[in-house]
């Protein structure tokens, strides 16, 4: 019989609903996927390949390239020189202006008071100076700027007078810079859109298959259907040999359905004639009990290997939790061996197919009136209690019996499996827990097996909330008036 609606579900024992067991909440480890594994590595190899060969190319290139510019100035320096030296006053002055017209080398003399700026930190820069004060000896300088005026500008001596040449800055061309910057980040960016490419060809196939693989599993076998004609051998090969293991696993899903169908029939008919022998032929009216209470037991396990056989597709909407609940309940409300104690909110909806959650609601108190009845009074009390968490609605049936040896709650939901004999006095074909187990996942929940603290087993259903629609937008006034 079932008592009022209980305040709550068990004080003393198992912890409330929204701390149900880990199985609820299980979720697969977060970790990064085979795309973004192979783009990262991708990545690695061609940046590190990249800064490699800028390091090589900058070997190769800046030696050279310094000493040959330094080659060039010292040349120019040496050259200038000399013919200052060996030049006489007048031709000395028509040089100095030769130079300054034609070669763009202008000659200046150096002045102790004269204000000149070094060339910022730079490594051409530096390697350029010190092959200079190598090829001109002690005393040269480089300056970016002499009193203000800038440009490459070079102090030389000529016996024990001292000169400035200013050269252009052209002569100098630095190794780095915002050239070479924008260059790697092209480069990087070039380099990582190539990685990425590679990488979204390399998994498109992989990704395609995980997909196929999970549409088999939800008995989508012509959703599953992969490419033959791929340009690569291995993946030709790989989707024939899936597609063909699909057809044999749709193949032998059709066969089963008819067999069993076959099986319904075939049994049922001789079930039907042994029931009216028996009321018309066994005068015995216990023996007659007996003997129809076995056709009845043969004809509820055939039931359940129909219920185990279905599909695995349903139609799936939003349910009111409690009007299922309700009508699971007013089927059991005459047994005496059976005390329901009921906690379930008001107005929780769920994404459900109503008939398969009714059949998932209606088999957990049958195993719990079977099996879970408590020693001292035999009389199974049974706890229902459904909650709302985030976007979730958490179901929990519970029994108050013996429980499960630990080491075989991952068994019961295996079909035809049997639990010990102290939660198996009663008979059956051992597919309940696991007809709801494959109707919960079917329905896109999660299906969870503990036992509890003060003794007796919990199942613990997971299952989602519809999502919530737009609002619409009012109905027009003149509308609303017609209606009336």
């Amino acid at each position: 019989m079932i008592r009022g609606v209980a305040t709550s579900i068990d004080v003393t024992g198992p912890a409330p609903l929204e701390t149900a067991p880990a199985p609820l909440d299980m979720r697969p480890r977060v970790g990064l996927s085979l795309f973004w594994r192979t783009f990262f590595l991708l990545s690695l190899l061609l940046i590190g390949s990249i800064v490699a060969w800028l390091q090589t190319f900058r070997a190769l290139e800046f030696e050279p390239r310094a000493v040959q510019t330094a080659q060039q100035i010292a040349s120019l320096v040496n050259l200038s020189r000399a013919a200052l030296v060996h030049s006489d006053s007048i031709a000395r002055v028509s040089l100095i202006k030769t130079l300054a017209d034609q070669e763009g080398v202008r000659i200046v003399p150096r002045e102790p008071g004269d204000r000149h700026a070094t060339f910022t930190a730079g490594e051409l820069d530096t390697r350029v100076m010190d092959e200079l004060v190598t090829r001109l000896g002690p005393g040269t300088v480089m300056a970016a700027s002499v009193n203000g005026e800038e440009g490459l500008w070079v102090g030389f001596k000529i016996d024990a007078d001292q000169y400035w040449m200013l050269l252009d800055r052209s002569r100098l061309t630095r190794v780095g810079g915002r050239t070479w910057l924008i260059w790697l980040i092209t480069a990087a960016g070039l380099s990582l859109a190539g990685a990425a490419l590679i990488a979204r060809l390399i998994n498109r196939p992989l990704k395609q298959l995980s997909f196929a693989a999970s549409r088999v599993r939800d008995g989508d076998f012509d959703a599953s259907r992969l490419d033959e004609k791929a340009v690569t051998s291995e993946i030709r090969e790989v989707n024939i040999g899936f597609n063909r293991m699909a057809q044999q696993l749709a193949k032998i899903e059709q066969d089963r359905a008819v067999m069993l169908a076959g099986i319904s029939h075939d049994l049922r008919t001789p079930l039907a004639r042994l029931r009216l022998e028996t009321e018309m032929s066994v005068a015995d009216s216990d023996a007659r009990e007996h003997m129809a209470a076995d056709i009845d037991q043969l004809d509820a396990i055939i039931d359940k290997f129909l219920d185990y056989a279905r599909p695995d597709h349903a139609e799936l909407k939003p349910v009111l939790l409690n009007d299922v609940i309700e009508a699971c309940l007013y089927a059991v409300q005459d047994h005496g061996d059976m005390r329901i104690n009921l906690d379930v909110s008001k107005g929780l909806v769920v994404l459900a197919d109503e008939v398969e959650l009714a059949r998932v609601v209606s088999n957990l108190l049958e195993n719990a009136r079977r099996y879970g009845k408590t020693p001292e009074t035999g009389i199974a009390v049974v706890d229902i209690a459904a909650k709302s968490r985030n976007e979730w609605v958490l179901l929990k049936v519970r029994d108050h019996g013996m429980g499960v040896a630990p080491e075989a709650l991952p068994n019961l939901i295996k079909p035809f499996f049997r639990g010990d004999a102290a939660r198996t006095a009663a008979t059956g074909a051992g597919l309940g827990l696991a007809i709801v187990d494959k109707t919960v996942q079917r329905m896109g929940g999660i299906f969870a097996l503990a036992n509890t603290t003060s003794g007796g087993l919990a199942a613990h259903i997971k299952l989602q909330k519809p999502k919530a629609s737009p609002p619409q937008p009012p109905e027009p006034e003149h509308k609303a008036e017609a209606a009336h």
